[in-house]
């Protein structure tokens, strides 16, 4: 596990993952300052989820992959990718950003059971099938980590996603995954047996928008 020091934090109500693409608004000031010079230096950050102002001690490193838009008020967009989990042993603020001191974390080299992998694909597939949203095999097929694109696309909980993040192997989290689907399942099939008794209009708020 490969030590680090003054890794330069963004604490957010999210989580992020390895290989996730996501994007950014940068907009106060101290951030503005932080990813410009991880954007000039080309060097990583972490995305670490902050909850009623504690501070999660694992996260996850991210590369800025594109500068969407910069605005004349010095706000800008941008798109990263999660890289690697990481773990804070020390936090500093005596910066205008939080730095942290810590280690990346490594994963468990244990190959993917292939049963267990089954299993999630085909209950992640009903959950999009309920929810109204395209199916595409493929993806699944070509994904590094199966857990992680299914992850941020399974109806967790932002306090799920940070437990999963947490876990240190990709079997673990499959398998978190299918004990959650096993039993978020059986709710949705039941909001949608309501909603077409009711005629309502099959919108689920809380479940995530499938990604392009």
């Amino acid at each position: 596990m490969t030590p680090f020091s003054d890794l330069p934090l963004f604490p957010l109500g999210l989580v992020c993952f390895p290989d996730e693409r996501l994007p950014l608004h940068i907009f106060e000031p101290r951030y503005r300052e932080m990813v410009g010079r991880c954007v000039r230096d080309k060097v990583p950050f972490g995305i670490v989820l902050i909850e009623e102002d504690r501070l999660s001690r694992v996260g996850c490193l991210v590369r800025v992959e594109e500068v969407v838009e910069t605005r004349p008020d010095g706000t800008f967009d941008i798109v990263v990718r999660g890289q690697q989990r990481f773990e804070i042993q020390t936090v500093h603020t005596d910066q205008r950003y939080l730095t942290g001191d810590g280690r990346m974390l490594d994963e468990t080299a244990t190959p993917a059971d292939q049963a267990l992998r089954a299993r999630v694909i085909a209950q992640h597939m009903r959950l999009l099938e309920l929810a109204g949203r395209p199916l595409r095999p493929a993806l699944y097929e070509g994904a590094r980590d199966l857990s992680y694109l299914i992850a941020h696309n399974a109806g967790l909980s932002l306090a799920q996603k940070q437990e999963l993040l947490e876990l240190s192997s990709q079997n673990q989290r499959l398998t978190y995954l299918s004990k959650h689907l096993e039993s978020f399942i059986p709710r949705v099939e039941e909001a949608e047996t309501l909603r077409r008794k009711i005629g309502s209009n099959g919108h689920f708020p809380d479940f995530p928008a499938q990604d392009e």
